[in-house]
């Protein structure tokens, strides 16, 4: 199976769901198609979805929530379905 990389375009600080109270937007594990939103991107108060960009299943996400990223960094990795 191939691994496809999600990267963010923003700089900022990733947010795996809506609110603190919120469930994560998806689990690692789970079955995504291409706009799935997988998180946020937070940017000087403003938030953009960062989406899967391809369908398959999610692997792992290499940073936390609330982590710092960078632009061009692999925020999770998905498998082929």
């Amino acid at each position: 199976m191939a691994q496809h990389p999600v990267i963010t375009p923003l700089p900022g600080t990733f947010y795996r769901k809506a609110t603190p109270d919120s469930p994560n937007y998806v689990e690692a594990g789970a079955e995504v198609s291409a706009d799935t939103v997988i998180g946020l991107i937070e940017v000087m108060k403003q938030f953009s979805e960062l989406t899967a960009g391809v369908a398959g299943r999610l692997d792992a996400f290499l940073v936390e929530d609330g982590d710092p990223v960078e632009p061009g960094q692999v925020i999770a990795t998905l498998e082929d379905a």
